[in-house]
């Protein structure tokens, strides 16, 4: 990266600071703690590359000398705008960096949604002997897990569902073979839809990115597909789902349940309907972290460097497939 200046707002300290610098091997850095910042303006319009700890404002998406943008986060969906995508701008991200603790995140609702926990904790907090339909339950054992997208989280769900020895279905968008744990695979590429997933599964769990292509992607005709016996657990954002018709799903239950992590506003307005919705479990977009998540995030943006410095494709590109333009 020698010859180069890179502008950065990273607050790595330690060891993981000194890994960056070392990563960035002689290039001019320029750090701040917020766009907001004495100089920022100056520094803007001689950096080359930024590495940044929040989402690109208009005039970082502007700036002319700017070749390479990484946010240090998985989801861009709010990097993604029509100006995103002007040439000679590559924007990545370090999606991957809590996909294990991710997709224990989903395996978690699933578990509790199967298990009726709620109904149970209440039972002890009352010192209640059991509830009503007990003997009806089935663990995830045999059940099938649909899980819509197959990136990081996706992937590692998948191997995770596969050892509770549950058939799992993917959906991606890409024709590609189906990653470990997988047993059947559609994709968008292959004219495949989500109707045959949505039907099989008795959990579909959404793990794929929000774009224009992806807003309202599940409504009221897929919760039917779904049906009464089957949960929507939503681990990607909120308005991948229609949220108006999935409330409407769970007060007649058109679906079973739901696990929900994400939400159309956040946080989620005190008197949605959501709340208090039939067999609904809210977590407030927060997942725990993984031991390693800064060093993980350093690893990614390190190779990337590498990779731009070799002039080799970086990971975790925004593609114009994922503008949003609706939020």
């Amino acid at each position: 990266m020698k010859g180069l200046t890179v502008l950065t707002t990273l607050a790595y300290q330690g060891k993981h600071w000194d890994g960056l610098i070392a990563a960035l091997d002689g290039a001019e850095v320029l750090r701040f703690d917020s766009p907001e910042g004495e100089g920022f303006d100056a520094a803007l319009a001689r950096a080359d590359v930024a590495i940044l700890r929040k989402d690109p404002e208009p005039r970082l998406l502007a700036a002319p000398k700017l070749r390479w943008i990484h946010v240090d986060h998985a989801g861009l969906n709010r990097a993604a705008k029509p100006e995103a995508f002007r040439e000679g701008l590559v924007i990545t991200g370090s999606s991957g960096r809590s996909s294990p603790v991710l997709a224990e995140h989903a395996l978690f609702f699933a578990l509790a949604l199967a298990y009726r926990y709620p109904a149970f904790l209440d039972a002890q907090r009352a010192h209640q002997w059991g509830v009503p339909g007990q003997d009806d339950l089935r663990g995830l054992y045999g059940r099938t897990m649909g899980i819509v997208g197959m990136g990081n989280t996706g992937t590692e769900l998948a191997i995770r569902a596969k050892a509770f020895g549950m058939r799992v279905l993917g959906y991606r968008r890409r024709a590609a073979p189906p990653p470990a744990g997988v047993d059947q695979m559609f994709s968008a590429d292959a004219g495949d839809g989500l109707d045959a997933l949505l039907e099989q599964s008795d959990f579909v769990v959404l793990c794929l990115g929000l774009s224009d292509k992806t807003h309202h992607l599940i409504g009221s005709r897929e919760l039917a597909l779904i049906g009464p016996k089957g949960y929507l657990i939503n681990m990607a954002r909120g308005p991948v789902v229609d949220e108006a018709a999935l409330i409407e799903a769970l007060q007649q239950g058109t679906i079973a349940g739901a696990g929900l992590d994400t939400f159309e506003v956040e946080p989620l307005p005190t008197a949605s309907p959501l709340w208090d919705a039939p067999n609904t479990l809210i977590t407030p977009h927060v997942t725990p972290a993984v031991p390693d998540r800064t060093q993980r995030s350093l690893d990614i943006i390190c190779d990337n460097i590498r990779r731009f410095s070799a002039g080799e494709p970086l990971l975790n590109v925004l593609t114009r497939e994922d503008q949003y333009s609706k939020g």
